[in-house]
């Protein structure tokens, strides 16, 4: 199973034997069970991102569930395996928001949680910006009038609210991808962009709610870069070594050590922290 081939997949790349490894045999693998992603064509690395570490929960979670199942509970189903919902992807990488909409009739406030993998953040400028500005621009308050009328439970008809973000779990690995693929004018294009990312001391408190942790910090590890167009692309990886710190590029066979002024591009889509 896919779960499987990535672990060989790691294996081979810290086991520091090759100059180079290919995922070959994990994308087989994984294209068997996910054909969209078997055919060699141009694919979103945030919607393979999700499909992977959706694939990587289910294996850990039955994993873990058997475990559980032979020690405690022999008779136990399968619905019983999966029920916890939880491994160590979403230990890892799941965070929670909470939606809070306010019925501007009544006042009245409710709150609506939803869990998250990715942020995919709206890129807030056409020229240059900065990672700050797309969260604030994600976190800002927005207005729900017309056809984006709430129902209010309070008032008992449907009513203009305001509906404002808020983290209310951050995880220990936060994924951020910033959204270049955009609608202009009735047209798909992509965002050139340039948005500046800090390396340490992200600072997630603004957008943390009141129950919260409020000294969250997080630094870079890692980028994915896409350079191209809708059409045709490349994608690229910086990755930061956990233990020597330093950085390396990614780019097919081509694994070189780079400077930490390389880290910041034009060309980022996704982000570590």
């Amino acid at each position: 199973e896919s779960a499987t081939a990535f672990g060989c997949l790691v294996s081979d790349m810290w086991l520091g034997e090759f100059d180079y490894v290919s995922p070959e045999a994990f994308h087989s693998v994984f294209g068997k069970r996910h054909p969209a992603f078997s055919r060699r064509t141009q694919h979103d690395a945030q919607e393979f991102l999700i499909c992977v570490l959706d694939d990587l929960h289910e294996a850990f979670k039955e994993v873990r569930a058997q475990l559980c199942q032979g020690r405690h509970s022999p008779s136990a189903g399968a619905s019983t395996r999966s029920s916890s919902g939880t491994s160590i992807i979403t230990n890892l990488f799941e965070g929670q928001l909470s939606y809070g909409i306010r019925c501007l009739k009544c006042e009245a406030i409710t709150n609506k949680p939803e869990s998250f993998i990715v942020l995919s953040l709206p890129i807030p400028s056409s020229r240059v910006c900065s990672l700050q500005d797309c969260l604030e621009c994600f976190f800002q308050p927005d207005t729900l009038t017309r056809n984006n009328q709430i129902h209010c439970y309070w008032c008992g008809g449907n009513q203009d609210a305001t509906v404002k973000a808020s983290i209310t779990k951050a995880p220990p690995i936060i994924i951020f991808h910033l959204k270049r693929f955009a609608w202009q004018d009735k047209h798909r294009r992509k965002l050139s962009t340039t948005v500046c990312y800090p390396f340490s001391n992200l600072d997630l408190s603004p957008y943390l709610s009141t129950s919260s942790d409020k000294n969250t910090e997080y630094s870079l590890c890692a980028v994915v870069n896409h350079a191209g167009d809708l059409d045709y692309g490349h994608y690229t990886a910086f990755c930061k070594h956990s233990v020597t710190k330093h950085w390396y590029s990614f780019d097919d066979a081509q694994v070189t050590k780079i400077s930490d002024s390389e880290v910041q591009a034009d060309t980022a889509y996704l982000l570590f922290y």
